[in-house]
């Protein structure tokens, strides 16, 4: 590629012109501003390429920051930024207002507005990213993502104490939700609403959104002292995957309250008040070490309605939908207050679900407490400690020592000689290819969330230094 560069100052700004190939030109523009008018002015005239950086200090926003229009490319965003992270504080009624734009990043803020920051459905392939959201109490959520291929990664929403959510993703339409949102290495913290409903640190999609798919990704994010909502993670669409994140003393869990086909994987829900609770059909929860929780670790519900489908009344769609051909495998269930639960305040039963080669350790209470045992196939799962076994089916357990010890991130594995070494009852291969810590899974595999290895961690529990706006 010939690579020439021409730098002139114009005001505050630079100008690179880089040649990428005959015939083919893109101004990159950089231009550092010290006030809100001349953010805006820039902004204004922003295009492909341009980055803009407000100098370090607190801004008071008496009217929105306006991105109308702004469109970069994939290999030239526009980017919005503070001159260092955390260095500039916005405050007032709102902060950024967009619309029709796309390729933009915001980078870099301390957001303290008493209005939700909303992405339009008009604004696709925005990024969000190494933020600090704080936003003032009549603010109902801190973020709501509408639009199409958001990325929301590496902020830290903390210290809200009254209803509302960190996250929101909706959509275009009140049945319609936003696409391929990628929500990576935030810290959702402090959340401290004492209501029963309403301060979730992410909520993804609704009720009426619930069968459209999200095709989300919500991956190493950590929460703790999430105890707004008992659904730290509420999902309400379809097609998602929930994976790699830390829940830490946090009453919320992982909750698919709403809509079909999510994959729940590789989680650590630790010392909480709940673990992971399963409506709706064709799930997978794979891989998930559950320790410590004051309820169950995992839940399995009941339903009032059997399969939502379009034209339903809303008041059909806000019912809970039984679980059908929900897959419970390769999951570790350890000293929680249950063990794996069912409901019975519903009517209508789970219907064709498999509950396989999971690992249930407990000290006391019942390991398995299942109202309704005719819709589940069970196999291979081992259970273990005082706890007694339930009312699982005998074919469906052995009783044996797991060997587990705590590693010095306080996660108990197998140990050598475990009775859960090569004692899967079936082929997962197709399900997962490694375990809970990011290492291989070799046939036949181990049963619950680790395969036993004397190899280095891929992955393990996040703690703050993994994510947020200084996380690599």
């Amino acid at each position: 590629m010939d690579r020439r560069t021409f730098l002139g100052s114009i005001g505050a700004a630079a100008v690179t012109l880089q040649l990428a190939g005959p015939g083919t030109a893109v101004a990159k523009t950089t231009a550092l501003v010290t006030s809100i008018s001349q953010l805006q002015s820039a902004i204004n005239s922003a295009t492909a390429g341009t980055t803009i950086t407000l100098a370090n200090g607190t801004y008071a926003v008496s009217s929105a920051i306006t991105v109308s229009g702004r469109n970069g490319t994939s290999s030239a965003p526009i980017t919005i930024q503070a001159e260092t992270r955390g260095g500039v504080t916005l405050t007032g009624s709102k902060s950024f207002v967009m619309s029709n734009s796309s390729y933009v990043t915001v980078s870099g803020f301390v957001f303290q507005q008493t209005s939700s920051f909303d992405l339009p459905s008009s604004c696709t392939r925005i990024r969000i990213t190494r933020n600090d959201f704080q936003l003032g109490s009549a603010a109902s959520h801190s973020l709501v993502v509408r639009g199409d291929d958001v990325k929301v990664d590496r902020n830290v929403f903390h210290d809200k104490s009254t209803a509302g959510c960190y996250l929101v993703i909706d959509g275009p339409s009140s049945t319609v939700m936003a696409k391929r949102t990628h929500i990576l290495r935030n810290h959702f913290r402090d959340h401290s609403f004492g209501g029963d409903n309403g301060g979730e640190p992410i909520r993804l999609g609704d009720s009426g959104r619930a069968l459209s798919s999200a095709g989300a990704t919500v991956e190493y994010n950590l929460f703790e002292r999430a105890n707004g909502d008992p659904e730290a993670i509420s999902v309400k669409s379809s097609g998602n995957t929930v994976r790699y994140n830390t829940l830490r003393s946090s009453t919320g869990g992982i909750v698919l309250r709403h809509g079909n086909n999510n994959r729940v994987e590789g989680n650590h829900l630790l010392a909480g008040g709940n673990g992971i609770r399963i409506y709706g059909n064709d799930h997978l929860i794979v891989n998930n070490y559950v320790d410590g929780v004051d309820d169950a670790g995992i839940v399995l519900g009941s339903g009032s309605v059997r399969d939502h489908f379009d034209g339903e009344s809303s008041t059909s769609r806000k019912g809970n939908d039984a679980p059908d051909r929900v897959t419970i495998v390769l999951n570790t269930l350890r000293d929680n207050g249950k063990g794996l639960v069912g409901e019975s305040q519903r009517a209508l039963a789970p219907l064709a679900c498999r509950i396989s080669d999971n690992l249930l350790v407990g000290s006391s209470g019942d390991l398995v407490d299942m109202p309704y045992l005719g819709g589940i196939t069970w196999s291979g799962n081992i259970l273990w400690g005082s706890a007694s076994n339930g009312n699982i089916p005998s074919g469906g357990f052995t009783r044996a020592d797991p060997k587990l010890s705590a590693g010095t991130d306080g996660v108990y594995r197998l140990g050598s000689g475990s009775a859960a070494i090569n004692a899967t009852s079936m082929n997962h291969s197709s399900r997962v290819t490694d375990d809970v810590d990011g290492q291989p899974r070799t046939a036949p595999y181990d049963v619950g969330a680790d395969e036993y290895s004397t190899a280095t961690l891929v992955r393990r529990p996040l703690t703050a230094a993994d994510v947020g706006p200084n996380a690599t």
